[in-house]
């Protein structure tokens, strides 16, 4: 009974948690509650990503409605990796966690922001498995208004103006969004993902079907913070909580991403509007325009959580890079860096929360000298910045292979370069850290500094193995990502 009810688990479990923190009003029993409930939802998302492996898509209807009358969570191979990438890392997060926000955040406001990290968790979820057109946009709302709590929880004032700015943004983003599903609805008389796209297969080119398309790619472009659309993006991960900024840059903009995938491949894909609109070399260009600007002022910023918060706009250049080549290697490339950057990220800002407990805001300056008082931390910073980097032996590597491959299948040489090239930029600020942290004296802030308690580093370091491991055994990574791209073409067929 209960294997056959887990995708409605899969969201249910955080939703009824977070109300549940409310309820407890100590941030101690909150973060027991979020524990149980983040590690519960990861072991589901596994067990469903096995069963849709073994067994093909999952259909999973509510209210004994069958789709596409009635509400559908559907689950197949694309949307099963995402359910696991999110899960596993809010899971791993949480232990972490519980030290960071008892020196960042007031004890106050604890129990709240578990609820809010709760509802953030619900609302990516449930946007990864709906079938349904709207409850996308309703899912989307409610991980953006917990967003914008957990961005806002910062001790720093400047992380309410980041928020505000999020907001302004976001709401745009959503307005464009649920224009676009309107449109579609208009024209197909439907809302089931599946129903829609066999509706728009059959039908003539309508004006209703660009503009619907058109809206949702701005939309989401905006909530995945691609080029020129990323302003939100650097203020809040540099003034958010440490946790709420590993969280959100390791989830939060894989699953626009994914959102991205599923309109362009699975609802639009065999539709006449793909046919007349250069979508593909639009994003193509954008891409290697995040990936090079964005590296560019990250090498100048000397605000290490801005600068790796402008490395992962380059980065999301990498994976919208992949979508763009639209064939086999392009589109594995593009969803296996989804999990990559999840990884490497996720472990870069966990590692700089440890240096924040120790220092506060981590500036360059204040960072020299790192390695000699906090070893540990020096050197998953290290390998997680060898990931950015693509380094052979790191999980960056493995994407960045996919990508120059698929470049060169089209015949693309020049991209190729560009790829190689960008990775030169990465290194420029990569090395920037890595010499403050090794080759200079500690600096003031860190003369009385120790190395940060484990309850932080051994969920950190969790990530900086799985760089390592993931980028020396991919089978299960590339793997998955290989079948969830075959997937997504053949949709398009």
């Amino acid at each position: 009974m209960i294997e056959s009810n887990l995708p409605a688990l899969q969201v249910v479990l955080p939703l009824v948690a977070a109300p549940l923190c409310v309820l407890l009003r100590r941030g101690s029993l909150a973060w027991l509650v979020t524990w149980s409930a983040t590690w519960a939802t990861a072991a589901i998302s596994i067990a469903i990503l096995l069963r849709v492996l073994d067994a093909g898509t999952i259909s999973y209807t509510f209210g004994g409605w069958e789709p596409p009358w009635g509400i559908e969570y559907r689950v197949d191979i694309v949307n099963a990796f995402v359910l696991v990438l999110v899960s596993v890392i809010g899971a791993i997060i949480v232990p972490y966690a519980r030290r960071s926000v008892g020196a960042e955040i007031r004890s106050e406001q604890h129990y709240l922001f578990w609820a809010a990290y709760l509802l953030c968790l619900t609302g990516l979820l449930g946007v990864a498995i709906t079938g349904d057109a709207f409850n996308v946009f309703v899912f989307l709302e409610i991980s953006s208004l917990a967003t914008y709590i957990l961005i806002a929880c910062g001790q720093d004032r400047r992380a309410l103006v980041a928020s505000y700015q999020y907001l302004i943004m976001g709401t745009i983003g959503a307005t464009f969004i649920v224009i676009g599903i309107g449109l579609l609805y208009l024209m197909t008389g439907t809302l089931n993902l599946a129903d829609m796209a066999q509706r728009l297969s059959t039908m003539p080119l309508h004006r209703p079907q660009l503009a619907a398309l058109a809206f949702l790619t701005v939309g989401i472009s905006l909530k995945l913070a691609l080029f020129p659309l990323h302003l939100w993006l650097p203020n809040a991960y540099a003034y958010a909580p440490s946790v709420s900024t590993a969280f959100l840059s390791a989830t939060a903009t894989k699953v626009a991403v994914y959102l991205l995938l599923r309109f362009s491949y699975s609802v639009f894909g065999q539709s006449h509007v793909i046919e007349n609109i250069s979508v593909e070399a639009v994003i193509l260009a954008l891409s290697v325009a995040a990936i090079f600007t964005a590296s560019l002022v990250a090498i100048f910023q000397d605000d290490v959580k801005r600068m790796f918060a402008y490395s992962s706009v380059a980065q999301i250049g990498y994976i919208t890079l992949g979508i763009s080549l639209a064939n086999q290697n392009g589109l594995t490339g593009g969803i296996v860096h989804m999990f990559n950057h999840a990884v490497a990220k996720g472990a870069i800002f966990m590692l700089l929360g440890c240096v924040a407990l120790q220092i506060g805001q981590p500036l360059m300056a204040q960072m020299a000298g790192l390695a000699k008082r906090m070893p540990m931390t020096a050197a998953g910073l290290v390998v997680g910045g060898l990931s950015l980097i693509g380094v052979p032996g790191t999980v960056g590597f493995i994407s960045k292979w996919y990508l120059v491959v698929a470049a060169i299948e089209k015949g693309w040489w020049w991209l190729a370069a560009l790829v190689l090239i960008s990775s030169m930029l990465a290194a420029i600020y990569v090395w920037r850290l890595i010499e403050v942290c090794y080759f200079r004296e500690p600096s003031p802030e860190l003369e009385a500094a120790g190395e940060a308690p484990l309850s932080m580093l051994i969920p950190a370091w969790v990530l900086v193995i799985g760089c390592i491991y993931f980028g020396l055994d991919a089978t299960m990574t590339a793997g998955t990502a290989a079948s969830a791209a075959q997937s997504l073409l053949e949709a398009t067929r």
